[in-house]
């Protein structure tokens, strides 16, 4: 049988074989066994994604409260990997040295490394946007797009980043790790960056889709931009009036405000190099020119005619440059997305926000995105020490829909919601609890100059529920304030807070309702003793020493909410407690503006207009007039 002899002679070879065979699987199930293993590990840092911000993690706890990231990470390659093609989340080796600074240099090789499709997402700052830039990025990971770059404006954000397994370059600027403040000069050189760093990266021949840190996405927008393959720069703008109910591009003819630059799109074209060129060249040559007012003045130097017919794309700047320009009601600014909600009364799915049209500053910016449930906070701030306070608010319906929406109806809506919060407040303060604050309605909108109560061709309702920093200053509230003056510190948190879905389970669960009772009345007597279905009745205008007494044996449950504010609390009878509060909370309220053929055309806020008669809402009289109440 010459077949069996034939096998008997080849038979050292299949032996030889067979030995390779399983050797390779041994040691392939080894490789495998690592694999998951150092997976584990890398998940494990990502998922403390927020946590000890700016420092290598070297002794992170697992962050379950972010099970998303850990889902959405890319397997571990198996090869080695630069610190540009790692993917996001998955922190670098933590014995390994950082790479020295020089390997972060911006160079067409390293936005290579990000680039998808030929395109680019890249946002800057310094250290002091360290969680807004998290921020940012964990929206577009958990939209799934990856190619993105953060520019570091100090080596402090740079290390932060790069720990935290964020693509991260160096932009050179040597800033300051501290919030610079909006109009500063500090702001403006900023700015100047960002118009460099444009001018930089279009040569490399990628789109770029610039973005301020300051915003978050909410949609994929890539495809949105692709459909207008030949603009050469699409560009959001601060318009609130809406010009198309549907996802086209804004209708520029109709566009009369400025365009905004905290969005736009570029491609890397002649004529979008020339425009960044220019652009730069202005704004180095005049220190005093802001970049987005340069951006306006050069791109409608010339603006006209129209491209074609259907695309709603323009000829701009020298004449050869396609401009588009993004739809304000789903490229959202903070006043169409946070005051007229126009997404959601067009029926259309925003695609980002801007924290634009705000106040507080950067403490504004953050709340706001707080109360759009769009910010990503640590852990610890859903779950406080002390606990958290709220009540349901109780405004009756003529002080919201009757008669004319005025000054007058705005403030007695406002000062009605007031004298609410200042118990609150105090209560937040004696228990030690964080206050969640209720959510706020307005008459009116408010704004940098006179009007009408809201904008004329804007689609705001009235009433509406406005955002926090239109009637209190937020970065005052969250400001460290000396407490020989000004007693102790009080958390706040935004309206939305327990609705959000980063909310832990066992905060949810611990909770106690206060319902407020008329003392003398059945059943309504000071005591830690709760009703059969686990309510708490509580006498009204109850003393501090009675809140102190109660609460007590509540002191480890997560939130405590009262049925109403009205009459719950008549103040500290520690004067000196009573004064420092004082101090404190007539600071937090801010003013509204503004009414027409007035200077100043603003009017202030009370937080104890009550104690006032005859107070009245009027702009100050005089020029000794204009102050915070005393």
């Amino acid at each position: 049988m010459a077949w069996k002899n034939a096998f008997d002679k080849a038979k050292p070879v299949f032996v030889t074989i067979y030995a390779t065979v399983i050797i390779g699987i041994v040691f392939s199930s080894l490789y495998v066994i690592s694999a998951i293993y150092s997976g584990k590990s890398a998940a494990d840092s990502t998922t403390s994604w927020l946590s000890h911000v700016g420092s290598p993690p070297l002794e992170q706890a697992p962050n379950v409260s972010q099970p998303e990231i850990v889902q959405a990470m890319a397997t571990p390659s198996v090869g080695p990997q630069s610190m540009s093609t790692r993917p996001i989340w998955e922190a670098p080796p933590r014995t390994k040295k950082m790479p020295p600074l020089k390997k972060f240099r911006l160079s067409k090789e390293l936005v290579q490394q990000r680039v998808k499709d030929n395109v680019v997402i890249v946002t800057f700052g310094n250290y002091a946007f360290m969680d807004f830039i998290l921020t940012w990025v964990k929206h577009l990971t958990d939209l799934g797009l990856s190619n993105l770059l953060i520019g570091a404006m100090d080596t402090k954000l740079l290390e932060a980043l790069y720990w935290k397994g964020v693509p991260v370059f160096d932009m050179g600027s040597h800033m300051s790790t501290i919030d610079v403040g909006w109009g500063s000069p500090t702001f403006h050189k900023m700015g100047r960056e960002k118009v460099i760093l444009i001018d930089s990266i279009l040569p490399y021949g990628f789109e770029l889709l610039m973005c301020d840190t300051d915003m978050v996405w909410l949609k994929d927008p890539l495809p949105y931009l692709a459909r207008y393959a030949e603009a050469d720069v699409l560009t959001s703008s601060d318009q609130v009036v809406p010009t198309v109910t549907d996802d086209r591009l804004d209708i520029w003819q109709q566009v009369g405000a400025a365009y905004n630059i905290g969005i736009f799109h570029w491609r890397p074209t002649d004529a979008a190099k020339r425009l960044a060129k220019e652009w730069k060249d202005m704004l180095l040559a005049d220190e005093k020119i802001w970049d987005q007012n340069g951006f306006n003045d050069l791109v409608r130097r010339q603006l006209g005619p129209p491209v074609d017919g259907e695309s709603g794309l323009v000829y701009a700047f020298d004449g050869s440059l396609k401009l588009g320009v993004l739809p304000a009601s789903i490229f959202c600014s903070g006043h169409t997305y946070f005051v007229q909600a126009m997404h959601q009364q067009l029926r259309l799915e925003p695609y980002a926000v801007h924290t634009t049209f705000q106040y507080a500053g950067t403490e504004g910016k953050r709340h706001r995105l707080r109360e759009g449930m769009v910010f990503y906070d640590p852990p610890e701030y859903y779950d406080a020490p002390g606990g958290f306070l709220s009540f349901k608010p109780s405004i009756p319906k003529s002080l919201l829909l009757d008669g004319e929406h005025n000054v007058k109806s705005h403030f007695t809506l406002i000062n009605y919601q007031i004298k609410q919060i200042r118990t609150a407040l105090a209560i937040a303060s004696l228990l030690n609890r964080t206050l969640v604050m209720p959510p706020l309605w307005c008459r009116l909108d408010r704004l940098w100059f006179p009007h009408p109560g809201v904008l004329e061709g804007s689609i705001t309702r009235q009433p509406f529920i406005c955002p926090l920093d239109h009637v209190f200053e937020v970065n005052v509230m969250l400001k460290e304030l000396p407490a020989e003056i000004f007693g102790p510190p009080i958390g706040v948190r935004e309206y939305s807070f327990f609705d959000n879905p980063l909310m832990p389970k066992q905060v949810k669960e611990s909770w106690l309702d206060v319902q407020l009772c008329q003392q003398g009345m059945r059943d309504c007597i000071a005591s830690n003793t709760t009703t059969p279905s686990g309510a708490l009745r509580f006498p009204k205008r109850s003393n501090e020493e009675t809140f102190k007494t109660v609460f007590s044996s509540f002191k480890d449950v997560k939130v405590i909410q009262f049925s109403s504010m009205q009459d719950a609390f008549p103040g500290f009878t520690d004067k000196a407690r009573e004064e420092k509060f004082r101090n404190r909370a007539k600071r937090y309220v801010g003013i509204w503006c503004c009414v027409a053929e007035h200077t100043p055309g603003h009017i202030y806020y009370d937080m104890y207009w009550d104690e006032k008669p005859g107070w009245r809402p009027i702009p100050p009289q005089t020029r000794e007039d204009d102050h915070p109440p005393p």
